[in-house]
């Protein structure tokens, strides 16, 4: 898509960066109006989505005398979720580091979501959560090749991490896969076929630098029981594109993981990233799978489950609760009480990558969300849900995986 970067007197609106989404509209009263941009149109569901956001502005006076700055988003009751703005709070940062919250507010009336600021720089980025770049994701990646390649990995124990590129994207991305460990059990972590929901990849950082601690008894363990497959971004060109669910070319890729009706689905030209990692888990093999997303509009950190599947009985009912009650066990920013309306029998969309899977392989597989907003339970008002909150959850599941890998297989 065209990214846009547009001069009014002082104040410059761009998105002409990594996952940048924003439409500048205009100076209207002293107020800075945007609109989000639409994701391209999606075949499937036969609708533009959009929601993610993220944008610098800048040419602002910092003087002490300076009116403070109204942003508004003019088209958010059009994005895909408007219960979404609903006590959603705007991420903030001066540095792209350091991110806040800014207190915002949802005229649903009007259709706009609005925030005031006092700029205390001459520049300032939003998002709808704090952006994972590609350029850290290369960064995750590449620690982990490093690992591998190291002339002191013998000594380390390292030599059992290997990074390896599945195929590419419709954009010419590697879709890449770090398989940490030797054992048997095949535990599998997939994350942001979404590609706005970053935290799902913040998560994913956390769950695979602890998977590579040499440090962490526990996870040395579990590397010797089970070799874990990761794929820390399963939507790298969404993610580059500034887009909040699909890929280059319009593909809601957690509904492309069997063929619904005369749709095919996964296919090479419309969902390769899909159609890869599939065909990688066919020749390995899956005994466990967490796909990761984030979730608009509840302030939860939640499981859906896969209660719907043909194969659902009681064998993955029991290793779905030890799984929860162990997750609640290892961080209390996880509940069950919380989520999504379970399917009845026989009623599980298959085109789904978790209820795929869970069919597919007879096993333990469901979706995890995380809030674009916070956790309710335990709310942080600086910062709301959080790329270290997101962190520590990834790196804590494994505590939660350890306990159910046993009953397995």
């Amino acid at each position: 898509g065209i990214k846009s970067r547009t001069m009014s007197d002082t104040i410059s609106v761009s998105d002409s960066f990594d996952g940048g989404n924003i439409k500048f509209v205009g100076i209207v009263n002293g107020e800075v109006h945007v609109d989000v941009k639409d994701d391209i149109y999606t075949e499937l569901e036969k609708k533009h989505h959009k929601q993610w956001f993220y944008f610098r502005a800048s040419g602002f006076n910092t003087s002490a005398d300076a009116k403070d700055t109204k942003f508004v988003i003019t088209n958010a009751n059009k994005c895909s979720y408007p219960k979404a703005w609903e006590g959603f709070n705007v991420v903030t940062s001066y540095d792209r580091v350091n991110w806040f919250r800014t207190p915002t507010a949802y005229d649903a009336e009007k259709g706009h979501l609005h925030w005031t600021m006092k700029m205390k720089s001459n520049q300032v980025y939003f998002s709808f959560f704090a952006p994972y770049s590609h350029e850290r994701h290369l960064d995750l990646v590449g620690k982990c090749a490093a690992l591998s390649a190291s002339p002191v990995a013998s000594l380390k124990n390292h030599t059992e991490v290997s990074v390896k590129s599945l195929g590419n994207t419709l954009d010419g991305r590697s879709m890449d896969l770090i398989t940490i460990g030797s054992g048997p059990l095949k535990v599998w972590a997939i994350a942001r076929q979404h590609p706005g929901e970053t935290m799902a990849e913040w998560f994913m950082e956390g769950y695979i630098n602890r998977l590579i601690d040499e440090n962490d008894p526990i996870v040395r363990k579990m590397r010797r029981e089970a070799t874990f497959y990761c794929v820390p971004n399963m939507c790298p060109d969404g993610a580059f594109r500034g887009h909040l669910r699909t890929n280059a070319c319009g593909a809601n890729l957690n509904r492309e993981w069997c063929t619904t009706g005369d749709y095919v689905a996964p296919t090479l030209e419309r969902s390769p990233e899909v159609y890869h990692v599939l065909a990688e888990m066919d020749r390995v093999g899956v005994d466990f799978c967490i796909d990761v997303h984030g979730d608009e509009t509840l302030p939860y950190n939640f499981l859906s489950g896969s209660e719907g599947l043909p194969k659902w009985g009681p064998r993955l009912k029991h290793l779905q609760d030890k799984f929860g009650e162990e997750y609640k066990k290892a961080s209390p920013d996880f509940q069950t009480v919380h989520g999504y309306d379970l399917d009845g029998p026989n009623e599980s969309n298959l085109s789904m990558g978790s209820n795929q899977v869970g069919e597919r392989f007879d096993c333990l597989s469901f979706t995890f969300e995380m809030p674009f907003k916070d956790t309710i339970d335990d709310p942080n008002h600086l910062t709301g849900w959080s790329p270290e909150r997101s962190i520590r959850l990834g790196a804590s599941v494994l505590d939660a995986i350890k306990a159910v890998m046993p009953d397995l297989r």
